[in-house]
Parts: C-alpha cells; sequence; structure tokens
C-alpha cells in the first residue's frame, strides 16, 4: 500500500514538472527568446574534465580554434574542456594575450570594422538578454577579442564569429567564476 501511493506521488511529480516546463517554454517565448532561446540551455558540446599534456600552469587558458575547445588547465595534467564556436575563414587568429578585465552582462559596441561590414547593426547595445555577448566576458589583452556568453547555443562548435570565442552562457559563467584578471590565453589555430 504504501509503495502504490509512493508511485501515485511520483508520477504526480512528474506531471507537475512536466506543467512547470511547459510554463517555461510559454513564458520564454513571450520574453521573445523563441525556440533558440538560452538562457539554462546546455551546450551541444558538454563541458567535461579531461586529460591535458600540455605544460601550462593551472589557470591557463588553452585555445583550439581547430578543434573548437578551450581548456582550462587544472594542473596535475588535467584541463576542464568546453564546447566554444571560434572566427569564421579569415577571422580566426593565434597568440597570447591576458585577460584583462571582466564583465557581467556587459553591453557591446561594435568595432567600426564591423560596422563597414554591417552597418545595419546598432551603435551600442546596453547588456542583456538580447546582447550578443551573453552573461559574461572575459576581455583579451587590448584587442578587440573576446572570451563571450552567446544567445545562440547552436553555434558553439562552429566558425561563425569576428574572431571572438562564443560559449554557452552556463559555460561562461562557469569559466568567469574560475579564472581572474591576469590569466594567461593561448590561442592556437
Amino acid at each position: 500500500m504504501i509503495r502504490s501511493y509512493a508511485l501515485l506521488f511520483a508520477a504526480a511529480m512528474m506531471m507537475c514538472a512536466g506543467h512547470a516546463q511547459a510554463e517555461s517554454f510559454d513564458i520564454r517565448e513571450i520574453m521573445g527568446g523563441g525556440p533558440n532561446f538560452s538562457i539554462g540551455r546546455s551546450s551541444p558540446i558538454p563541458r567535461q574534465t579531461v586529460s591535458f599534456a600540455g605544460n601550462y600552469a593551472a589557470g591557463t587558458i588553452f585555445i583550439d580554434t581547430a578543434e573548437r575547445r578551450l581548456y582550462l588547465v587544472l594542473g596535475n595534467g588535467r584541463a576542464l574542456r568546453y564546447g566554444i564556436g571560434v572566427g569564421r575563414d579569415g577571422f580566426r587568429w593565434s597568440g597570447v594575450h591576458r585577460i584583462s578585465a571582466k564583465k557581467v552582462w556587459p553591453s557591446w559596441t561594435p568595432p567600426s570594422q564591423m560596422l563597414a561590414r554591417r552597418p545595419d547593426l546598432p551603435r551600442h547595445m546596453a547588456g542583456g538578454i538580447d546582447n550578443p555577448l551573453g552573461a559574461r566576458a572575459m576581455y583579451l589583452g587590448s584587442s578587440l577579442y573576446r572570451i563571450h556568453g552567446s544567445n545562440e547555443p547552436e553555434t558553439i562548435g562552429q566558425a561563425v564569429s569576428s574572431g571572438c570565442f562564443r560559449m554557452t552562457n552556463e559555460d561562461v559563467e562557469d569559466l568567469y567564476d574560475r579564472v581572474s584578471v591576469g590569466a594567461t590565453v593561448i590561442v592556437k589555430n
């Protein structure tokens, strides 16, 4: 008898959970996010702890643009691997920078080079859900490049940016909390 009640309770909880998910989806539709709205959506390439053979100090970020992965070196031959979106053809680069600043829900001002290619872009966007820099941004030296969030999780693993490195908002928030200003970022093509 107790088992029957437990099964009924579990079934009721699953129905409630399904109802809550449907309401959540409706709320996102109302907010203008549509089916591709990404707050809380996971990366199509799950982050995971992996073996890492590079000889870099813990806290170093190593980006392999060909692999479309970002590694946060943990030390002892381990790293946390994230899926990323990278620069499309003609916009990939390599080099070494340091994280010069970190921002939560950063505002975005497209650089003049981007405005020349895309005059339809806004001249400035306040931080927030519709902003292409997503929930967090880590600025790379004095360059125009950043590691930032994205409200387009389907672009993770793709070559679509103008040279920045995109992550899901969930992943960029995780990385943001783990790294400090001054951390070394090594980018390999």
